[in-house]
């Protein structure tokens, strides 16, 4: 595939014909055709059937027209991949087994080591016959990872996880490196398939403080970027409610996604006061919200976030977090046609 589609051309600071844009969660519940094709089945199950994970990434190219097709997995996968027994409950989200939160837990997690994952590739590899637009590989922050392996689960507030980083600063060392390789070991696996872009997903970077985020996860977070740049592929780094990390979240990736708290005018703004990354290369930041709205507000909505990302180099729409499971499909079809059509 050349680099000349719109979405790799905006990821090396370029004006393409046309606003590259993509979706979040995409390939999804908001689907009914993913819904049909997903029924009945486990969601781990389903992420690694090669033949189904291909099959649910293009169905959003297919459907809505999108510039680039986010692969179909979740970040709970290089977990399972590794032996750790992490299930994902319907209504809840990833639950482990036990909670990990002593030193002698943590040992015996990391003894665990890179697991096989042909099955990752070989779907990358399928999902690239299949559609003409890039498949964009990505893994969790290793913050992430290790925040749901410390609380067990979904959590408010991270407090196990901040207080093991701060109480136990050896385990928590030796589980974000663990984490680190695990995310870019999934990540260079969807390269090996022919992915030909990378997001770092951090869900749980806001909880943190600017002073903790750096000196207990960003370190990580760079091993994994450096790891998949210095295979010659763009970066997007994407974190929620991390409006004052977002000049850290920039630092050695292509790209930075700004989640929709976050004025996009003012995001730019400041990474251009700290000189960040250049060329200054944005994704975002449509308010989830705004999908269920009437279409006028809509498309207000999404014109003032163009507007705004015409100060950046080059600027890659899709929404501030993923598509709600509510979301009417032909909304966001409506939505990628329009931009496209601007």
């Amino acid at each position: 595939m050349a680099d000349a589609t719109p979405f790799l051309q905006a990821l090396k600071g370029k004006r393409p014909a046309h606003t590259p844009v993509w979706f979040m969660r995409q390939a999804g519940r908001s689907l009914p055709e993913y819904r049909r094709l997903r029924a009945g089945k486990n969601m781990l199950y389903s992420c690694l059937d090669p033949k189904l994970a291909a099959e649910l990434t293009c169905q959003p190219v297919r459907r809505h027209g999108v510039d680039a097709a986010v692969f179909f997995s979740d970040i709970m996968v290089p977990l399972k991949l590794a032996g750790i027994n992490v299930d994902i409950k319907t209504g809840v989200g990833p639950v482990m087994d036990k909670p990990y939160r002593n030193a002698s837990d943590i040992w015996e997690l990391v003894s665990h080591r890179t697991p096989d994952t042909s099955a990752i590739t070989e779907a990358v590899r399928l999902a690239c016959t299949k559609v003409d637009v890039p498949i964009l590989a990505f893994a969790g922050a290793p913050f992430t990872l290790a925040a749901y392996l410390v609380e067990g689960g979904p959590s408010r507030d991270h407090l196990a996880a901040r207080t093991l980083m701060h109480s136990a600063p050896q385990s928590w060392r030796m589980l974000a490196n663990w984490c680190a390789e695990l995310s870019l070991q999934f990540a260079k696996a969807q390269i090996a398939g022919g992915a030909r872009a990378f997001q770092l997903f951090d869900s749980w970077a806001g909880s943190l403080s600017r002073a903790d985020y750096l000196r207990y996860c960003a370190p990580y977070s760079r091993r994994v970027l450096a790891g998949v740049s210095a295979l010659r592929i763009p970066t997007i780094h994407f974190g929620v409610g991390t409006a004052s990390l977002l000049t850290d979240f920039a630092e050695g990736a292509t790209c930075v996604g700004v989640d929709y708290r976050t004025d996009l005018s003012e995001a730019i703004t400041t990474l251009r006061k700290h000189g960040s990354p250049s060329p200054l290369v944005v994704q975002g930041n449509i308010d989830p919200a705004m999908l269920a709205c009437p279409p006028r507000l809509l498309d207000e909505h999404v014109d003032a976030i163009l507007d705004a990302g015409k100060a950046a180099d080059a600027h890659i729409l899709n929404l501030g977090h993923g598509v709600p499971r509510q979301t009417d499909p032909h909304v966001l079809t409506r939505l990628v046609q329009r931009v496209h059509r601007l």
